[in-house]
């Protein structure tokens, strides 16, 4: 590993590239210039994440991620925020495939869900509890939040993401999660998840045409900032991009539903982060939606 020194040349040069996006938007560049430098800026960002870690092995990471009958497929949403997070540092972990019935195999690290980090074997549960380690132990790389007034932003959005991303999702997509699970963990989540919702999955599920409007709507002010910036970061992605994106991914993934329209400003903001990290989210096996 490289000394502190380089990585405070890196986040010299990352804070250039953004002030330089900037100055284009603030300046009044048009849209296509605005757009071809963020890509830019993310393209710059991946390096920067990337270049000085790549060689590193896996560094004793270990992360359990929730899959179904496919285990090249994970799909939790908060899986995927720390999938993104660890890319965003610049760290790789060895993925241990994890199933809703495999209560056993996480009970010794102190959780019944995923993730579950494991560094040099000491577990680190919780999505957003792993985000803010991995931003403190591995603090000479690109920082998760930008900062702490950052991380305490980040830490509103995750509630938001948790209950509008996650919340409003779940019952547009969920009879179709079933189809990714075999039969033991699909009739898990059906009775665990119908004793929640007092109902059938496809009960819950009969009203998306009209839920998703609704959910559609819920995302305005997400919107209004995208119109203005490449992404909720500003102009390179942070940690609020991936709490959100984890959603987003979670039902790309488990569900044919179409969530979001082609000409929606959040539309084009998923699709930059399925190419980010090398096109790691869209490398992951998924519907076209």
């Amino acid at each position: 590993m490289t000394g502190v020194r380089d990585g405070e040349l890196r986040a010299s040069a990352s804070s250039v590239v953004r002030s330089s996006y900037l100055h284009i938007v603030v300046a009044g560049a048009g849209e296509a210039i605005q757009n071809a430098a963020a890509a830019a800026v993310l393209d710059c960002f991946a390096s920067l994440a990337m270049t000085e870690y790549q060689e590193t092995p896996f560094m004793s990471l270990k992360l359990f991620e929730l899959v179904g009958t496919d285990a090249s497929r994970p799909f939790s949403p908060f899986c995927w925020r720390t999938r993104m997070a660890l890319a965003h540092k610049g760290l790789s972990a060895e993925t241990l495939p994890w199933r809703f019935t495999e209560k056993s195999a996480i009970a010794p690290h102190g959780s019944e869900k995923v993730p579950v980090l494991l560094h040099h074997d000491q577990p680190v549960v919780v999505s957003w509890a792993i985000a803010t380690y991995l931003e403190d132990k591995f603090a000479d790389r690109p920082s998760l939040f930008g900062g702490e007034g950052g991380r305490a932003m980040a830490r509103m959005l995750n509630a938001w993401g948790d209950i509008a991303i996650v919340g409003g999702i779940f019952p547009l997509i969920i009879a179709d999660i079933l189809k990714n699970l075999d039969a033991v963990d699909a009739a898990y989540f059906r009775q665990s998840r119908e004793a929640r919702f007092g109902k059938s999955l496809e009960e819950v599920m009969s009203g998306r045409d009209a839920g998703v409007v609704a959910f559609r709507k819920s995302l305005e002010p997400m919107r209004q900032a995208l119109k203005k910036q490449p992404f909720i970061g500003a102009a390179a992605p942070n940690y609020a991009d991936y709490i959100v994106f984890g959603g987003f991914q979670w039902a790309r993934v488990t569900s044919p539903f179409k969530l979001l329209e082609a000409d929606d400003p959040v539309y084009a903001w998923r699709e930059k982060l399925l190419d980010a990290f090398d096109g790691m989210a869209r490398k992951s096996p998924g519907h076209a939606v």
